[in-house]
């Protein structure tokens, strides 16, 4: 079969669809990362072999797991005849147990499941989101470490001491009992928001966006949302659905990048800033102790509201922007906040405000090597018309981006101060 041929490509499409939930399903009944990872390649393998000669199933990820699940169930029997190791032949019992796999309920709330067994207490924090990342939604290393500035080989092994603390510590693949989803909420949300950051602004490549990423993480949302429909889980799946849109809007059809205020608003997707306004207006509302604030999640939901609902760049309420930006920095307050607050009073006030708020942050020698924070302090030099410091800024800013289009859209704004 050639690379070309059809089949050939209907299992790659496949496998980009489906290949993590199958393996999220694989893991559930092997009770084993790697094992579940080699079953489903192999899965994949077979595919390539059979489809060709019996069809495409008319369900291709319940083909999948029924196929990787024998192929974990011969392995485990060759180990077994040849080995000779205790309790395999239990694990082949479980593996074949129909009532263990074949539940399509049971099957569609499996990545769910993975997500809160990647976010258990016994991990670190960062450790759960890593391994969040690399197993449910398949992000390689290197995104992984792009998202929190780790070399990429530190990220490896915290990814693989992670698989292998479940495992030594048998941790359950199950979603926590209420009492204690509470606890575990944060690091969940966490990990779903950085794999909609992927999506939506891709650390590196040739493309402003990874829909796959984006929208696996608004299902993920959604599927939390009517598990435990918290205030904070609310407000991150209101903030994921107004941001994304933007989507259609973002780039040309040449995928060079349009920023906010240059974005054709028509283009926007007006039901789900619909459906992502009343998700806010509900985050805010209800659920929380008497005078507790609303959540971080809940807030920035709320500023882009404010942005989705503007007719046009010029009749956005920055004063209301800011003020919300105010209340995040008190309950969640950090450098980039900062930054967004501070581009915030630059449209309120004027350029000048804002940079001195800009340079405040990069003279503490926070976010020196953020690339958005000197693209930031450019646009408010050229504004100023203050263009050798503009022309440094957005060097340095080109110099630490990875992503082609918004290397484009640097390199224009460089050409153009040399007019």
């Amino acid at each position: 079969m050639t690379a070309t041929d059809p089949v050939h490509e209907t299992v790659n499409a496949v496998y980009v669809a489906e290949s993590r939930r199958v393996l999220a399903t694989l893991i559930r009944l092997l009770g084993d990362f790697d094992a579940a990872e080699e079953a489903m390649h192999e899965a994949f393998r077979a595919a390539l072999e059979q489809w060709p000669r019996d069809g495409v199933p008319g369900n291709p990820r319940a083909w999948l797991v029924s196929a990787g699940r024998f192929k974990a169930i011969d392995s485990r029997r060759r180990l077994a005849r040849f080995d000779g190791l205790d309790g395999v032949s239990d694990a082949v019992i479980a593996v074949r147990d129909e009532a263990a796999w074949a539940d399509p309920e049971a099957l569609e709330d499996d990545r769910l499941r993975l997500i809160f067994t990647c976010c258990h207490p016994a991990l670190s924090s960062d450790a759960q989101v890593a391994l969040t990342l690399r197993e449910v939604c398949g992000l390689t290393t290197e995104e992984i470490a792009q998202a929190f500035v780790t070399p990429a080989p530190t990220l490896a092994q915290r990814i693989v001491r992670a698989k292998g603390k479940i495992r030594d510590a048998k941790i359950p693949y199950e979603v926590p009992e209420r009492a204690d989803l509470a606890d575990r909420l944060d690091s969940v949300l966490r990990v779903i928001y950085l794999v909609f950051n992927e999506g939506y602004a891709a650390s590196s490549g040739a493309s402003v966006t990874r829909h796959d990423l984006s929208g696996e993480a608004i299902r993920v949302g959604r599927l939390l949302v009517e598990l435990l429909p918290e205030p904070e889980a609310i407000g991150l799946l209101a903030l994921m659905l107004l941001h994304d849109s933007r989507r259609a809007a973002r780039v040309t059809e040449g995928g060079d990048l349009v920023l906010l205020n240059d974005q054709d608003r028509s283009k926007w997707d007006r039901a789900q800033i619909g459906e992502g306004v009343r998700l806010v207006e509900r985050a805010l509302a209800g659920g929380r102790p008497a005078g507790r604030p609303a959540g971080p999640y809940a807030i920035q939901a709320a500023i882009a509201a404010v942005h989705a609902e503007a007719a046009s760049g010029a009749e956005t309420d920055w004063g209301e922007i800011v003020g919300l930006y105010d209340a995040l920095m008190r309950i969640a307050g950090s450098p980039v906040v900062e930054l967004n607050r501070a581009v915030a009073v630059a449209m309120r006030d004027g350029p000048a405000a804002g940079l001195v708020l800009v340079d405040a942050i990069l003279e503490r020698g926070d976010l020196k090597d953020y690339r958005l924070a000197h693209a930031t302090r450019a646009d408010l030099c050229r504004r100023l018309g203050r263009m050798a410091e503009a022309a440094e800024s957005y060097a340095r800013a080109l110099a630490l981006t990875k992503q082609e289009p918004e290397r484009r859209f640097l390199e224009r704004r460089l050409a153009e101060l040399a007019l």
